[in-house]
Order: structure tokens, then C-alpha cells, then sequence
């Protein structure tokens, strides 16, 4: 063999190896697996073929009773455990039998953040970079700590609690980049997203979701919206000065894509509930916004439900995926709203390519690709004057969770995501805001979605807008997805089922109960002993916890009934706080 021939071969074995260590290292070190929140791994052996086989190996109580949102950590040997508040950091040996302790970090949360946070105390976890394991305090500090002694490194203030604010996003670090954010759309925030420096927690910029351009950092010179430029949209869309209290917090997922430098991220609901209080399109509210991360620039954004008047927040995961859409290849993202659309969008430019309801919709009738917007039906818009207006799908709850993320696979060019089939009627009332303390005004009691069935499994094939394959949940599917190389996806149900599916059909593979109801998301990783292993909390909470009745054993006094509409649930779960990993 040549010498270039060689070299050729050495190159390619290089090359080879460079993939597998990018596509499955076996690790999981941020939320969504990697930038485009894909929640999707490599790892492949687990297989439809062996599924069935799996069982739990290990399990661990976090000690609080709460809804554990978001997911662990593992980051080589070790395994990174958050709680909802009062937010304890743990970290699991994965070399030793038991996965005993390393450590446990319990730092100081301000407990007056528990009266503010809508809804429920929880946490979406935390993102490994730099040594460093950092995440959000809901008393509005983010901290850094150092991966292998628990040490606290710096905490920074960046929310206020006195003015409705809460955190309980998961950061997201893009290079030197903390990327933060904050709740607080049903107390009228003034929404926002910052970054940190990664090595001191100090602010590095900080812009507005709403407001002068001046402050959302929409400068001329680089904001492009795909619709309707130009300047002050985040004023002008406001009538009698509504966007200083009207809400577009951060609270859900974020994502990034190296090659365009963009972080993308989705904003919450407008405040408050009853739209006739806040007249315009009340940009960039339940918007998708693309900025740069070294400066915060905005660079472009989309709003998907203009004038929300159904408390239709865009915070779920923005998923990036190299699609052909129309015969052509597009740097797309993938976007389940709650607003009961999925959107296929040009991640490049914002513009919508594909727009198709993946639940019941009533709402509106289409998304007019031409304009971006939505197709109302008059019947359901919401208002004072309008009183009662029944027949909402989805409810406010959202055809899914911005809580409960989907994933993507290379392998089957599918995305999979949880689903919610309810409905409801809807009447506000005028509020006053009053810093800190709620500003919603809303009555919409829920009622099941057409089938009287009230969630799905699906898998989705996002380039044409059509659902593939479903499985039926006799309640509202709450938790995140995974999807992994054996073309398997896991999730998880409010009733407390922990679920292996195959990832092509949607055949139940396998199925554990885990004690209580799974609003979190799944992961996997490869352990020191070479094996993979699937990792997911169970812990009901968010507003489940509230609307299932009596789950909190603990509190005498807590005998609520459930919701009218959901009365079965706390039959099947209890409040709980575990960590459980499956293996074969």
C-alpha cells in the first residue's frame, strides 16, 4: 500500500472514530443530550428485540415531595441528581455498587419563592460544562458548582422574586455563555433571558422579550424578521402601554446551532389572561426568538399565537433537524406548541414551511404559511365582552406541556413527543397589576378532547405534517421523550407507568411502575461496566399536583377533591420524589 493510500485510510479511521465519540459517548451532560435538543442517543443495545428484558437495577428517593421535572445528569462516572426546591444537587458514584454518594450540595433558597412560583416548585435541571454543574435556585440565583467536590463556585442573582419572578429553567451554556431565564408570566413580568459569564456568574447582557427595540436588543442592523418588520414591535403591538406588565417569560428549553451562532428559545404567555386588556399582537409574546449568545442580538422571531388569548405559551423545545421538506434539504426546527400545531420552520430565517395540528384544534383553522399567521375562528376568541366561550381545544393546558420536550432520531427521521386531548371553556375577568402577586383573572374549566381519551405517545414525521403512529393514555401525558440508536423511545405517564415503545411502530416493549405519576424525562447512558442504562424521575407535580386532588399524604389538612374532569388519577399516584435507572 502508497503511502497516500495510507494516510487515506488513517484519515477515514480517524474521521470514523471522531463520529462515534461525537454521536454516543455514553455520557448525557446537558438537558436535551446536545445543542439541538434532539434527546436522542447512539446507544443501541437496548433493541425491540431485548426490550422486553428490562428492568430496574437501582433506585434512589430524593427526600422531597415534589414534581420532579427534568432530568439527571450523567457525566463519566458520575450521576447528577436535582431536586425541586429546595433544590439539592447530588451526585451518584456509578463505580461502586449502589451508586453511593459522592456528594451533596444543599444550598440556601429563599423559601418565599414557593408562594410565587406558578405552577409548583419544580426544577428542569441542570447542564454540565467547564467542571462545572450549573443550574437555576427557584429563589432566582443561578449557581455553579465544581463537578468533583460539590463546592459551590459562585451564585448570582437574576431574578426577583418581589416582582413575580421565578426560576426554573434549565440553563443553557454556549461557549463562555450562561444562558438564562425566568417564570413569572402569570404575575405580569417584564420577560427576559440573560447570559452569565461561565467562568464568574457575572451578567454579561441581559434583553427584554417585549418592549423598545432599544432593550430587546433588535437592532437594525441585524433583526430580520421573517413577518411584518419593523421598529418597536415589542411596543407597538401593545395597546395602552400593556407590554410593561405583559409577561413572555422563559421557563422551558433552549437549543443552538454552532454553524448559524443562534441560540433559539420560545417565550410564555401575554399577562393578563383577558386579551381585551392588552389590544395588538403583543409581540413577542408566545414567540420563538433567535439571538446570538455572545451579544444577545436578535437576529429574527416568530410569533405563533399573536394576541394569546388562550394562555398559549411557546416555551417548549425547539428541536434542530436537518429535514427535506418539499424536495429540498432545510436547516429546519421542529416545534410542538401548545396552541395544538406542530411547525417545521427554516431555522436560518424563521419563515414556516410546514404548520399541521398534532391535537384537537379549535382555536383556529390553519396557519396561513403566506403571513405566518394563524386562521382564526371567531367563535373562539376570548375576551370581557365576550363572556363564557366554550369549546376551547386544546385547553390551556396545551395539546402538549412546554414542560414535556420531545425527541428527534436520525435513524427514523420521526419526531416522538407526549400529547394532551383536552378542551375547555373559557371566561376572564378584569384584573389590576399588583407587583408580585398574580395577575391572570381566568375561569376554564377542563373537559375531555374528542374520543374522551386525554393523552398520546406519537410519533411524527415533521416534514410533511402528518402523525405516524399514536398509543392512546387514559390520562394526560406529562413527561419529556427519548429516543435512542436500538430504535426505542421511552416515556413515562401521569398514572405512574414507565414505557418502552418501539420506535418505528409504537409497540409497548416494556412497562414498570414506578411509584408515582413521571413528569420528567428520560435519559441513557453508558456505565463504567459498559452497559447502557435508562434513567428517569418519577414525582408528580406541576399543575397535576393541584388538579388530581388528594396526593400529599403527608399534609393532614390537604383532603382536596380532584377536578371534575380528571377524578381517577389519585387512585393510581401519590407525591413521590425517585430516581430509577433501568438496565437489561
Amino acid at each position: 500500500m502508497s503511502r497516500i493510500a495510507l494516510l487515506a485510510v488513517l484519515v477515514c479511521l480517524v474521521a470514523a472514530v471522531g463520529r462515534v465519540a461525537a454521536g454516543d459517548d455514553g455520557q448525557w451532560t446537558m438537558p436535551s443530550a446536545d445543542y439541538s435538543a434532539t434527546r436522542y442517543s447512539a446507544l443501541a443495545q437496548i433493541t425491540p428485540q431485548n426490550a422486553r428484558s428490562l428492568h430496574p437495577v437501582w433506585t434512589f428517593s430524593t427526600g422531597v415531595l415534589g414534581g420532579h421535572e427534568g432530568q439527571p445528569l450523567v457525566v463519566g462516572d458520575t450521576m447528577y441528581v436535582v431536586t425541586p426546591w429546595p433544590n439539592v444537587l447530588y451526585a451518584f458514584d456509578l463505580t461502586r455498587e449502589g451508586y453511593p454518594l459522592r456528594w451533596k450540595y444543599r444550598p440556601e433558597v429563599s423559601s418565599n419563592a414557593i408562594g410565587v412560583s406558578c405552577c409548583d416548585t419544580v426544577n428542569r435541571g441542570a447542564f454540565y460544562a467547564d467542571g462545572k454543574i450549573i443550574y437555576n435556585l427557584l429563589d432566582g440565583h443561578t449557581v455553579a458548582v465544581d463537578a468533583r467536590s460539590g463546592r459551590e463556585l459562585w451564585k448570582t442573582k437574576i431574578a426577583e422574586l418581589g416582582d413575580g419572578e421565578t426560576t426554573t429553567m434549565a440553563p443553557l451554556v454556549v461557549k463562555d455563555r450562561v444562558i438564562v431565564g425566568a417564570a413569572g408570566g402569570e404575575f405580569g413580568i417584564y420577560g427576559w433571558i440573560k447570559a452569565l459569564d461561565l467562568k464568574t456568574g457575572q451578567t454579561v447582557w441581559s434583553a427584554r422579550n417585549l418592549g423598545p427595540d432599544s432593550e430587546v436588543l433588535a437592532r437594525a442592523d441585524t433583526f430580520r424578521p421573517p413577518y411584518e418588520p419593523g421598529p418597536d414591535l415589542g411596543v407597538r403591538t401593545w395597546g395602552n402601554d400593556s407590554w410593561r406588565t405583559g409577561g413572555a417569560p422563559v421557563w422551558g428549553w433552549l437549543s443552538y446551532d454552532p454553524g448559524l451562532d443562534l441560540i433559539y428559545y420560545g417565550t410564555g404567555n401575554a399577562s393578563p389572561y383577558n386579551a381585551e386588556q392588552r389590544p395588538g399582537d403583543n409581540k413577542w409574546s408566545a414567540s420563538l426568538l433567535a439571538r446570538r449568545p455572545g451579544d444577545g442580538a436578535l437576529v429574527w422571531a416568530y410569533q405563533f399565537t399573536p394576541h394569546d388569548s388562550w394562555d398559549y405559551d411557546a416555551t417548549g423545545a425547539m428541536i434542530l433537524a436537518d429535514l427535506t421538506v418539499g424536495g429540498r434539504p432545510v436547516k429546519a426546527l421542529v416545534h410542538f406548541d401548545k396552541n395544538g400545531f406542530a411547525y417545521t420552520l427554516d431555522r436560518a430565517s424563521g419563515r414556516v414551511l410546514v404548520a399541521a395540528p398534532f391535537a384537537p384544534v379549535t382555536w383556529a383553522r390553519s396557519v396561513d404559511l403566506t403571513t405566518g399567521r394563524p386562521v382564526l375562528d371567531p367563535a373562539k376568541q376570548t375576551g370581557l365582552s365576550r363572556g363564557k366561550v366554550q369549546g376551547i381545544c386544546p385547553s390551556l393546558e396545551g395539546g402538549v406541556s412546554p414542560a414535556s420536550p420531545a425527541a428527534y432520531s436520525p435513524r427514523t427521521h420521526l419526531f416522538y413527543t407526549a400529547t394532551n386531548n383536552m378542551c375547555m371553556d373559557y371566561a376572564v375577568a378584569r384584573v389590576t397589576h399588583l407587583k408580585g402577586t398574580p395577575f391572570v383573572g381566568v375561569d376554564s374549566p377542563y373537559t375531555p378532547g374528542p374520543g374522551g381519551y386525554f393523552g398520546t405517545f406519537m410519533a411524527w414525521d415533521a416534514a410533511s405534517g402528518r402523525k405516524v403512529w399514536e398509543n392512546r393514555e387514559p390520562f394526560p401525558v406529562w413527561s419529556g421523550a427519548l429516543v435512542t440508536g436500538g430504535d426505542v423511545a421511552f416515556y413515562g405517564t401521569l398514572d405512574g407507568w414507565f414505557k418502552t415503545v418501539n420506535a418505528r411502530t409504537g409497540e409497548l416493549l416494556s412497562k414498570f411502575k414506578v411509584g408515582s405519576g413521571v413528569v420528567g424525562n428520560p435519559i441513557t447512558y453508558r456505565a463504567p461496566d459498559g452497559r447502557q442504562y435508562v434513567a428517569v424521575y418519577a414525582g408528580i407535580g406541576g399543575d397535576w399536583a393541584l388538579i388530581s386532588g388528594d396526593t400529599l399524604a403527608a399534609d393532614p389538612t390537604d383532603v382536596r377533591g380532584p377536578a371534575e374532569f380528571l377524578k381517577d388519577l389519585a387512585r393510581h399516584t401519590s407525591q413521590g420524589g425517585l430516581v430509577w435507572i433501568f438496565g437489561l
